[in-house]
Protein backbone atom coordinates (compact mmCIF):
# COMPACT_ATOMS: atom_id res chain seq x y z
CA UNK A 1 0.00 0.00 0.00
CA UNK A 2 1.57 3.13 -0.83
CA UNK A 3 1.00 6.79 0.07
CA UNK A 4 2.75 10.01 -0.71
CA UNK A 5 1.86 12.75 1.97
CA UNK A 6 -0.86 14.80 1.54
CA UNK A 7 0.36 17.38 4.19
CA UNK A 8 2.03 18.98 1.04
CA UNK A 9 -1.31 19.69 -0.77
CA UNK A 10 -2.29 21.63 2.86
CA UNK A 11 0.70 23.12 3.90
CA UNK A 12 0.06 26.00 2.07
CA UNK A 13 -2.34 28.19 -0.27
CA UNK A 14 -3.11 27.39 -3.81
CA UNK A 15 -2.97 30.08 -5.64
CA UNK A 16 -6.40 29.92 -6.98
CA UNK A 17 -7.95 26.53 -5.89
CA UNK A 18 -6.55 23.25 -6.01
CA UNK A 19 -7.50 21.01 -8.81
CA UNK A 20 -8.50 17.35 -7.65
CA UNK A 21 -6.59 14.52 -9.60
CA UNK A 22 -8.53 12.76 -12.22
CA UNK A 23 -11.81 13.74 -14.52
CA UNK A 24 -14.58 12.28 -15.60
CA UNK A 25 -13.92 9.87 -18.48
CA UNK A 26 -17.35 11.94 -19.94
CA UNK A 27 -14.94 14.83 -20.50
CA UNK A 28 -15.98 17.36 -17.73
CA UNK A 29 -13.94 19.40 -15.57
CA UNK A 30 -12.48 18.12 -12.54
CA UNK A 31 -14.07 19.33 -9.29
CA UNK A 32 -12.29 21.85 -7.42
CA UNK A 33 -10.88 22.70 -4.01
CA UNK A 34 -11.40 25.54 -2.29
CA UNK A 35 -7.67 25.83 -1.11
CA UNK A 36 -6.86 25.57 2.60
CA UNK A 37 -7.95 23.26 4.73
CA UNK A 38 -10.50 25.85 6.85
CA UNK A 39 -11.35 27.33 3.10
CA UNK A 40 -12.18 23.66 1.96
CA UNK A 41 -14.72 23.54 5.41
CA UNK A 42 -16.25 26.85 4.67
CA UNK A 43 -17.00 25.79 0.83
CA UNK A 44 -18.47 22.35 2.02
CA UNK A 45 -20.58 24.44 4.19
CA UNK A 46 -21.67 26.45 1.33
CA UNK A 47 -22.31 23.37 -0.75
CA UNK A 48 -24.12 22.58 1.86
CA UNK A 49 -25.15 18.75 1.15
CA UNK A 50 -22.42 15.17 0.32
CA UNK A 51 -23.96 11.60 -0.32
CA UNK A 52 -22.63 8.74 0.32
CA UNK A 53 -22.30 5.37 -1.71
CA UNK A 54 -22.09 2.73 0.54
CA UNK A 55 -22.75 -1.34 1.13
CA UNK A 56 -22.17 -1.12 4.98
CA UNK A 57 -24.81 -2.10 7.43
CA UNK A 58 -27.87 0.64 7.71
CA UNK A 59 -27.75 1.29 10.87
CA UNK A 60 -24.48 2.34 11.01
CA UNK A 61 -24.65 4.67 8.06
CA UNK A 62 -27.53 5.91 9.57
CA UNK A 63 -25.63 6.50 12.50
CA UNK A 64 -22.91 8.25 10.38
CA UNK A 65 -25.44 10.80 9.33
CA UNK A 66 -26.36 11.81 12.96
CA UNK A 67 -22.58 12.12 14.19
CA UNK A 68 -21.39 13.79 10.92
CA UNK A 69 -24.67 16.26 10.90
CA UNK A 70 -24.06 17.40 14.28
CA UNK A 71 -20.47 17.88 13.88
CA UNK A 72 -21.05 19.70 10.39
CA UNK A 73 -25.00 21.11 11.18
CA UNK A 74 -25.06 23.31 7.88
CA UNK A 75 -23.87 20.23 5.61
CA UNK A 76 -26.60 16.97 4.99
CA UNK A 77 -25.26 13.95 4.44
CA UNK A 78 -27.50 11.75 2.05
CA UNK A 79 -26.65 7.85 2.38
CA UNK A 80 -27.33 5.41 -0.68
CA UNK A 81 -27.35 1.83 0.93
CA UNK A 82 -26.84 -1.16 -1.56
CA UNK A 83 -24.80 -4.16 -2.70
CA UNK A 84 -21.56 -3.25 -4.71
CA UNK A 85 -23.38 -4.64 -7.56
CA UNK A 86 -26.13 -2.42 -7.25
CA UNK A 87 -23.61 1.02 -6.53
CA UNK A 88 -20.33 0.02 -8.90
CA UNK A 89 -22.43 0.63 -12.32
CA UNK A 90 -23.82 3.79 -10.71
CA UNK A 91 -20.50 5.37 -10.19
CA UNK A 92 -19.31 4.20 -13.51
CA UNK A 93 -22.12 5.29 -15.05
CA UNK A 94 -22.14 9.13 -13.20
CA UNK A 95 -18.26 8.89 -14.32
CA UNK A 96 -18.56 8.45 -17.81
CA UNK A 97 -21.52 10.97 -17.90
CA UNK A 98 -20.10 13.24 -15.97
CA UNK A 99 -23.40 13.71 -14.30
CA UNK A 100 -22.79 12.70 -10.54
CA UNK A 101 -24.86 12.17 -7.35
CA UNK A 102 -22.40 10.33 -5.17
CA UNK A 103 -19.52 12.51 -4.02
CA UNK A 104 -17.75 9.25 -1.75
CA UNK A 105 -18.50 6.27 -2.46
CA UNK A 106 -17.25 2.80 0.37
CA UNK A 107 -16.91 -0.09 -1.37
CA UNK A 108 -15.67 -3.97 -0.27
CA UNK A 109 -14.97 -5.32 -3.77
CA UNK A 110 -11.03 -5.90 -4.33
CA UNK A 111 -11.16 -6.48 -7.70
CA UNK A 112 -12.81 -3.17 -8.56
CA UNK A 113 -10.53 -0.95 -6.21
CA UNK A 114 -8.00 -2.21 -8.08
CA UNK A 115 -9.20 -2.04 -11.51
CA UNK A 116 -10.29 1.97 -10.78
CA UNK A 117 -6.49 2.61 -9.64
CA UNK A 118 -5.56 0.90 -12.50
CA UNK A 119 -7.85 3.54 -14.96
CA UNK A 120 -7.47 6.28 -12.56
CA UNK A 121 -10.51 7.89 -13.98
CA UNK A 122 -12.66 7.13 -10.85
CA UNK A 123 -11.27 8.79 -7.84
CA UNK A 124 -9.93 12.31 -7.02
CA UNK A 125 -6.49 12.46 -4.19
CA UNK A 126 -8.13 12.76 -0.65
CA UNK A 127 -6.40 15.95 1.38
CA UNK A 128 -8.00 15.03 4.84
CA UNK A 129 -5.95 15.93 7.66
CA UNK A 130 -7.45 12.45 9.28
CA UNK A 131 -5.09 10.95 7.52
CA UNK A 132 -2.20 12.33 8.82
CA UNK A 133 -2.82 11.25 12.37
CA UNK A 134 -0.40 9.02 13.29
CA UNK A 135 -2.78 6.68 14.82
CA UNK A 136 -4.67 6.40 11.50
CA UNK A 137 -1.38 4.17 9.93
CA UNK A 138 -1.88 5.49 6.10
CA UNK A 139 1.39 3.62 5.27
CA UNK A 140 -1.39 1.04 5.71
CA UNK A 141 -4.56 2.14 4.79
CA UNK A 142 -4.07 4.31 1.77
CA UNK A 143 -4.18 3.16 -1.55
CA UNK A 144 -2.26 5.58 -4.20
CA UNK A 145 -3.20 8.77 -2.39
CA UNK A 146 -6.84 7.80 -3.47
CA UNK A 147 -8.40 5.36 -1.72
CA UNK A 148 -8.57 4.86 1.93
CA UNK A 149 -9.94 2.10 4.91
CA UNK A 150 -12.74 3.96 6.63
CA UNK A 151 -13.51 0.03 8.43
CA UNK A 152 -13.69 -3.66 8.40
CA UNK A 153 -15.49 -6.34 9.22
CA UNK A 154 -13.71 -9.78 10.76
CA UNK A 155 -14.49 -13.07 10.37
CA UNK A 156 -13.64 -15.01 13.80
CA UNK A 157 -13.75 -18.41 16.40
CA UNK A 158 -17.64 -18.44 17.37
CA UNK A 159 -19.07 -21.24 20.57
CA UNK A 160 -21.90 -22.09 22.23
CA UNK A 161 -21.44 -20.68 25.37
CA UNK A 162 -23.58 -24.06 26.64
CA UNK A 163 -22.03 -26.84 24.62
CA UNK A 164 -18.12 -25.23 24.82
CA UNK A 165 -17.78 -23.63 28.17
CA UNK A 166 -14.18 -23.46 28.31
CA UNK A 167 -14.55 -21.47 24.85
CA UNK A 168 -11.74 -21.36 21.37
CA UNK A 169 -8.05 -20.57 22.27
CA UNK A 170 -7.45 -20.80 18.29
CA UNK A 171 -8.28 -22.25 15.33
CA UNK A 172 -7.33 -25.70 15.78
CA UNK A 173 -9.58 -26.04 18.51
CA UNK A 174 -12.38 -26.29 15.81
CA UNK A 175 -10.72 -29.58 14.90
CA UNK A 176 -11.25 -31.84 18.55
CA UNK A 177 -13.09 -34.55 17.98
CA UNK A 178 -15.48 -33.88 20.18
CA UNK A 179 -17.05 -31.30 17.53
CA UNK A 180 -17.10 -33.60 14.80
CA UNK A 181 -21.16 -33.07 13.32
CA UNK A 182 -20.78 -29.68 15.53
CA UNK A 183 -19.14 -27.17 13.70
CA UNK A 184 -20.87 -24.98 11.21
CA UNK A 185 -19.29 -23.38 7.69
CA UNK A 186 -20.75 -20.95 5.56
CA UNK A 187 -20.64 -22.60 1.53
CA UNK A 188 -18.82 -20.10 -0.62
CA UNK A 189 -20.74 -21.08 -3.66
CA UNK A 190 -21.74 -17.50 -5.15
CA UNK A 191 -19.61 -15.65 -2.59
CA UNK A 192 -16.07 -14.76 -3.62
CA UNK A 193 -15.43 -12.65 -0.65
CA UNK A 194 -16.00 -16.33 1.33
CA UNK A 195 -13.74 -17.70 -1.15
CA UNK A 196 -11.12 -15.21 -0.22
CA UNK A 197 -11.39 -16.54 3.69
CA UNK A 198 -11.45 -20.13 3.14
CA UNK A 199 -8.05 -19.59 0.87
CA UNK A 200 -6.57 -17.22 4.09
CA UNK A 201 -7.41 -20.07 6.41
CA UNK A 202 -5.29 -22.34 4.78
CA UNK A 203 -2.24 -19.21 5.18
CA UNK A 204 -3.54 -17.70 8.65
CA UNK A 205 -5.10 -21.05 10.53
CA UNK A 206 -2.56 -23.38 9.38
CA UNK A 207 -1.42 -25.40 6.71
CA UNK A 208 -4.35 -27.66 5.09
CA UNK A 209 -6.85 -26.06 7.90
CA UNK A 210 -9.58 -26.58 5.42
CA UNK A 211 -8.67 -30.32 4.44
CA UNK A 212 -8.51 -31.04 8.10
CA UNK A 213 -11.74 -29.08 8.97
CA UNK A 214 -14.17 -31.22 6.19
CA UNK A 215 -13.07 -34.50 7.13
CA UNK A 216 -14.88 -33.26 11.14
CA UNK A 217 -17.83 -33.27 9.23
CA UNK A 218 -18.99 -29.80 9.43
CA UNK A 219 -23.14 -28.81 9.05
CA UNK A 220 -22.79 -26.30 5.77
CA UNK A 221 -24.81 -22.73 6.03
CA UNK A 222 -25.99 -20.58 3.56
CA UNK A 223 -25.04 -17.46 4.94
CA UNK A 224 -22.96 -16.34 8.22
CA UNK A 225 -26.40 -15.24 9.79
CA UNK A 226 -27.67 -18.48 9.79
CA UNK A 227 -24.58 -20.07 11.41
CA UNK A 228 -24.84 -17.63 14.20
CA UNK A 229 -28.47 -18.04 14.82
CA UNK A 230 -27.93 -21.64 14.93
CA UNK A 231 -24.82 -20.96 17.51
CA UNK A 232 -27.49 -19.40 19.30
CA UNK A 233 -29.84 -21.97 19.36
CA UNK A 234 -27.25 -24.70 20.24
CA UNK A 235 -27.91 -26.56 16.65
CA UNK A 236 -24.08 -26.53 16.14
CA UNK A 237 -21.48 -25.46 18.68
CA UNK A 238 -18.70 -24.10 17.25
CA UNK A 239 -18.01 -21.91 13.83
CA UNK A 240 -14.28 -21.21 12.20
CA UNK A 241 -15.55 -18.27 10.26
CA UNK A 242 -18.32 -16.84 12.20
CA UNK A 243 -19.36 -13.15 11.42
CA UNK A 244 -18.89 -10.02 13.89
CA UNK A 245 -23.09 -10.41 14.76
CA UNK A 246 -22.10 -13.12 17.19
CA UNK A 247 -21.14 -10.24 19.42
CA UNK A 248 -24.72 -8.40 18.59
CA UNK A 249 -26.31 -11.37 19.78
CA UNK A 250 -24.11 -12.37 22.40
CA UNK A 251 -24.89 -8.97 23.83
CA UNK A 252 -29.09 -9.16 23.53
CA UNK A 253 -28.14 -12.51 26.06
CA UNK A 254 -27.54 -15.40 23.87
CA UNK A 255 -25.74 -18.24 24.77
CA UNK A 256 -22.49 -17.42 22.63
CA UNK A 257 -19.27 -15.57 22.12
CA UNK A 258 -16.60 -14.80 19.83
CA UNK A 259 -12.85 -14.12 19.80
CA UNK A 260 -10.57 -13.00 17.00
CA UNK A 261 -7.33 -15.85 16.37
CA UNK A 262 -4.04 -14.33 15.94
CA UNK A 263 -4.10 -14.14 12.84
CA UNK A 264 -7.31 -12.35 12.08
CA UNK A 265 -8.95 -12.93 8.41
CA UNK A 266 -11.54 -10.40 7.31
CA UNK A 267 -12.85 -7.99 4.91
CA UNK A 268 -12.05 -3.96 4.98
CA UNK A 269 -14.28 -1.51 3.60
CA UNK A 270 -12.48 1.59 1.58
CA UNK A 271 -13.71 4.96 0.83
CA UNK A 272 -12.76 7.12 -2.14
CA UNK A 273 -13.90 10.84 -3.02
CA UNK A 274 -14.92 10.29 -6.59
CA UNK A 275 -14.08 12.56 -9.21
CA UNK A 276 -17.41 13.29 -10.48
CA UNK A 277 -18.27 14.47 -6.72
CA UNK A 278 -20.55 17.61 -7.70
CA UNK A 279 -19.81 18.61 -3.74
CA UNK A 280 -16.15 18.31 -3.98
CA UNK A 281 -15.82 20.35 -0.98
CA UNK A 282 -18.47 18.10 0.94
CA UNK A 283 -16.86 15.58 0.14
CA UNK A 284 -13.77 15.78 1.47
CA UNK A 285 -15.49 17.04 4.67
CA UNK A 286 -16.66 13.66 5.17
CA UNK A 287 -13.83 11.82 4.43
CA UNK A 288 -11.93 13.24 6.83
CA UNK A 289 -14.77 12.88 9.48
CA UNK A 290 -14.97 8.99 8.76
CA UNK A 291 -11.67 9.05 10.03
CA UNK A 292 -11.66 10.68 13.76
CA UNK A 293 -13.26 8.93 16.50
CA UNK A 294 -16.49 10.66 16.75
CA UNK A 295 -17.07 9.11 12.77
CA UNK A 296 -15.43 5.71 13.67
CA UNK A 297 -17.77 5.49 17.05
CA UNK A 298 -20.56 5.75 14.41
CA UNK A 299 -19.54 4.13 11.08
CA UNK A 300 -17.61 0.90 13.01
CA UNK A 301 -19.71 0.65 15.89
CA UNK A 302 -20.03 -3.82 16.32
CA UNK A 303 -17.12 -3.44 13.20
CA UNK A 304 -13.28 -3.11 13.03
CA UNK A 305 -12.59 0.39 13.67
CA UNK A 306 -9.26 2.27 11.89
CA UNK A 307 -8.30 4.31 15.49
CA UNK A 308 -7.26 1.70 18.39
CA UNK A 309 -10.03 2.42 21.56
CA UNK A 310 -12.66 3.68 19.75
CA UNK A 311 -15.52 2.60 22.22
CA UNK A 312 -18.29 -0.05 20.88
CA UNK A 313 -15.61 -1.14 18.01
CA UNK A 314 -13.56 -4.01 17.04
CA UNK A 315 -12.91 -6.80 19.93
CA UNK A 316 -12.59 -7.27 23.47
CA UNK A 317 -9.01 -8.52 24.09
CA UNK A 318 -7.79 -7.89 20.43
CA UNK A 319 -5.67 -4.66 19.13
CA UNK A 320 -6.64 -5.51 16.14
CA UNK A 321 -7.52 -2.27 13.57
CA UNK A 322 -8.88 -2.42 10.08
CA UNK A 323 -5.70 -1.26 8.45
CA UNK A 324 -4.85 -4.81 9.53
CA UNK A 325 -7.09 -6.88 7.55
CA UNK A 326 -5.75 -7.55 4.36
CA UNK A 327 -7.45 -6.25 1.03
CA UNK A 328 -7.90 -9.82 -1.09
CA UNK A 329 -5.90 -10.41 -4.31
CA UNK A 330 -8.10 -9.49 -7.17
CA UNK A 331 -6.59 -12.54 -9.35
CA UNK A 332 -7.88 -15.26 -6.77
CA UNK A 333 -11.15 -13.50 -7.60
CA UNK A 334 -11.49 -13.69 -10.97
CA UNK A 335 -14.79 -15.52 -11.89
CA UNK A 336 -12.85 -19.20 -13.66
CA UNK A 337 -10.65 -19.04 -10.23
CA UNK A 338 -13.49 -19.05 -8.00
CA UNK A 339 -15.32 -21.29 -9.86
CA UNK A 340 -12.48 -23.50 -9.37
CA UNK A 341 -12.46 -22.94 -5.69
CA UNK A 342 -15.87 -23.51 -5.23
CA UNK A 343 -15.73 -26.84 -7.32
CA UNK A 344 -12.74 -27.79 -5.25
CA UNK A 345 -14.42 -26.62 -1.52
CA UNK A 346 -17.88 -29.00 -2.61
CA UNK A 347 -15.95 -31.73 -3.23
CA UNK A 348 -14.34 -32.05 -0.13
CA UNK A 349 -17.36 -30.79 2.09
CA UNK A 350 -20.16 -32.43 0.04
CA UNK A 351 -18.22 -35.63 -1.13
Amino acid sequence: MTRTKVATALAGLVSAALVVAGCSSGGGEAPELAGSWDEIVAAAGDEGSVTIYSNHAPSNLEALKVAFETEHPGISLNYVRGTDSDLIPKVEVENQTGSGVADVHMTTDAGWIHRSLDSGDYSAEVVAPAIDDPAYRAEDGVLEDTFFVTSATSIGLAWNTTNVPDGLDSPEDLLDPRLDGKVGVVTPAGFPAVVHIYRRMDIDYGTDFVDRLAQGDPQIYTSAPAVTQSLASGEIWAAPGASMDVLVERDKGAPVDFTLPENPIGIPFYSHVLSAAPNPNAAQVLADFMLTPAGQAALSQNYIAVLPGVPGTGVEGSDVVAQDIELADPDTLEASAVEEYVADWEQKFLG
